[in-house]
Parts: C-alpha cells; sequence; structure tokens
C-alpha cells in the first residue's frame, strides 16, 4: 500500500506541477495577447500617419506641378513681352535718328540757349549740320 501511496503522492505532484504549467503558460499568453494588441493599434497609427503623409506628398507634387506650370506660362508671357519691347525699342531707335526728330532737338536746344557744340554733340551731327539747320529754320 505504501508504493501505491507514493505513486498517488507522484502523481498527484506530477498534476500539480502540471497545473502550474499550465496557469504559467496561460498567464504568458496573456501578456503575448496583450502585446499583440499594442502592436496592432501601434501599426493602425502607423499607417494612418503614412497616408496623412502620402497625402502631404502628393499635395506638394500637385503644387509643384502647377507651380512648374505657371513658371512655364510666366516664361512665355516675358518671351513675348522681350520680343514686343524689342520691337518698340527698334521703332525708338528708327525715330530718335529720323532726320525730323534730330531738327526738331536742335532747333528745341538753340531756343533753350544750348550752345552748337552740345547740340552736335548730343545729336552726333556735325557741328557745319547743326548750323546749316539752324539757319534753315530762320528764314
Amino acid at each position: 500500500m505504501q508504493i501505491s501511496a507514493l505513486l498517488l503522492l507522484a502523481l498527484t505532484i506530477t498534476e500539480l506541477m502540471l497545473l502550474f504549467v499550465v496557469i504559467a503558460f496561460y498567464l504568458r499568453l496573456r501578456k503575448s495577447e496583450a502585446l499583440i494588441a499594442r502592436m496592432q493599434t501601434k501599426q493602425e497609427e502607423f499607417l494612418v500617419k503614412l497616408r496623412a503623409n502620402a497625402q502631404l506628398e502628393q499635395e506638394l507634387v500637385d503644387s509643384f506641378e502647377r507651380r512648374q506650370n505657371e513658371l512655364a506660362r510666366l516664361d512665355t508671357q516675358l518671351t513675348e513681352r522681350v520680343v514686343a519691347l524689342n520691337k518698340l525699342l527698334k521703332q525708338a531707335d528708327e525715330y530718335a535718328r529720323s532726320p525730323q526728330f534730330l531738327r526738331q532737338v536742335i532747333l528745341t536746344g538753340h531756343r533753350q540757349g544750348k550752345s552748337i557744340k552740345e547740340l552736335s554733340k548730343a545729336t552726333g551731327i556735325g557741328v557745319d549740320e547743326v548750323e546749316l539747320i539752324i539757319d534753315q529754320a530762320g528764314t
């Protein structure tokens, strides 16, 4: 009977040890589940942040594209204006070199009391020609 009592005691101790192992395993399993739940929450937050960053990136790309298009449009307008201004400058230069304009500059300058040398230098015309224009206007 002693052997059966010892055997029963050994089985009971083994059952108790197994029970403690099962309880310990259950507690670790609960901790693992809590850890997994926290990781899933963090992962969802991370995904939300990734989506927000992707949206911001797309907005930046769209904004950059709009600005590039605007710059291209402004560059075209600027080129057109440069062409128009060059035409105007050419016309103004032709007008400034026209004999009627130079004659008017000389006569106006002479009335204002400028010397013939000053008028010659300002218009790029020789002194003799300036004197001739003033003499013709006086008659």
